[in-house]
């Protein structure tokens, strides 16, 4: 499949407000390897193989491992992420997966454990902007390049 458009072409106030949001995000309470944990998730489960791709790089390059990285998709199941990993991840699927479902008050109480609420603000925000980045990829076919 061919892109379809160059978005940041097109609407070039549109994504200005974007790298605002993904800077801001950047510049939070969220430690950067879990930042790309959570990103590497939600665009895992919005089918978004550009960011996928994208931020298992990134994350590489802070020095997460491979085995993590493979694991992401089955973090349940996994002994190599954190509690507060995991809470992520939970709190990650939930938000990302709203058709049909609500966010739980099992996931919530997980992460307001792990996280205070400044932290559950901003790794919520975090996960806003990679939806939205997923949206975009998806959306007009941005694929990684080879």
């Amino acid at each position: 499949m061919d892109s379809r458009l160059d978005y940041y072409a097109a609407s070039p106030r549109a994504m200005k407000a974007m790298m605002t949001l993904e800077a801001m995000t950047s510049t939070l309470s969220i430690e950067g390897p879990l930042l790309h944990l959570i990103k590497i998730r939600a665009s895992q489960l919005n089918h978004c193989a550009f960011c996928t791709d994208m931020h298992s790089i990134d994350a590489r390059r802070l020095g997460e491992s491979d085995r993590r990285l493979y694991a992401v998709s089955v973090w349940r199941s996994s002994d190599f992420f954190t509690a507060r990993e995991k809470a992520a991840l939970a709190w990650t699927e939930a938000l990302t997966q709203l058709t049909g479902s609500d966010v739980s008050d099992e996931v919530y109480n997980e992460l307001r454990v792990e996280f205070s609420e400044a932290e559950m603000v901003d790794l919520t925000m975090a996960i806003n902007a990679i939806s939205s980045w997923n949206r975009l990829a998806v959306g007009f076919r941005q694929k990684p390049s080879n």
